[in-house]
């Protein structure tokens, strides 16, 4: 496994949940990690926490917000090695009961969030790449439902598909740049976004969790962290992680 010494990096959506997660585990790693997320509160305690994790709050469907976390980023640390896109939402409801509201809060979340970083920071992740490492990496969380859409989480599932594509898009682009990206796509994982669904299907999800034990956080930030440490000759383009017991 590579050290991520000296290396930096971004992970959004880290007030909770798999990004939090990550968060902890790239910094027990070695790298230097800037947690990003809405909730200020959230990242300043888990920085108050972690000595390598540093709290810089933004809203990725804002493009402005963005730009200016990453100047921030690019200002204190001088640079950016690693990418996760993992902030998202979900959520999920039959078409009769959302709102058109919420099904753009996701696509702007979801969607526009992964780009509006993948933008911004591109040119600081090629310039990284042609640093001592030898490559740098952009690690965007997708799901299972980016694979297979089923009723209730028809947008939710628009959005995921969406990621997959602009992520294979960008790997073959940025190849030849030494910058990979990967999609880390968990199964059933228990996290703060179970609770943004609706009452009826909330229900459904919540015996399926009883019958069937889920992932925690920290395995899927433990997948993560396998895929940025690899050699730099080596891209793990697309992982789907499912519970073992998890059928589809």
């Amino acid at each position: 496994m590579v050290s991520l010494n000296g290396c930096v990096a971004v992970v959004t959506g880290a007030s909770s949940g798999i990004g939090e997660a990550i968060a902890i585990d790239l910094a027990a790693r070695g790298a230097t990690v800037v947690a990003t997320a809405r909730r200020k509160d959230r990242l300043d305690a888990l920085a108050a926490a972690h000595a390598n994790i540093h709290a810089v709050a933004c809203d990725v469907a804002d493009a402005e917000s963005v730009k200016s976390m990453v100047a921030e980023v690019v200002s204190r640390f001088g640079r950016i090695d690693i990418l996760v896109n993992n902030a998202g939402l979900g959520l999920t409801g039959y078409a009769t009961q959302i709102t058109l509201e919420e099904w753009k809060e996701m696509v702007d979340v979801n969607v526009m969030g992964v780009l509006n970083c993948t933008h911004v920071a591109l040119g600081h992740l090629i310039d990284a790449a042609k640093g001592p490492r030898g490559v740098a990496d952009i690690v965007n969380i997708s799901s299972v439902a980016g694979r297979k859409a089923l009723p209730g989480s028809s947008v939710y599932a628009a959005t995921k598909f969406a990621v997959n594509a602009f992520s294979d898009g960008m790997r073959q682009e940025l190849a030849s740049k030494h910058v990979r990206v990967s999609i880390v796509a968990p199964g059933m994982t228990e996290s703060e976004m179970i609770y943004k669904i609706r009452p009826d299907l909330l229900a459904k999800i919540r015996a399926t969790l009883e019958a069937m034990p889920s992932m925690t956080a920290a395995e899927v930030a433990e997948t993560v962290t396998f895929v940025v440490t690899r050699p730099a000759g080596v891209a793990v383009n697309d992982l789907l992680v499912r519970p073992t017991e998890q059928e589809r």
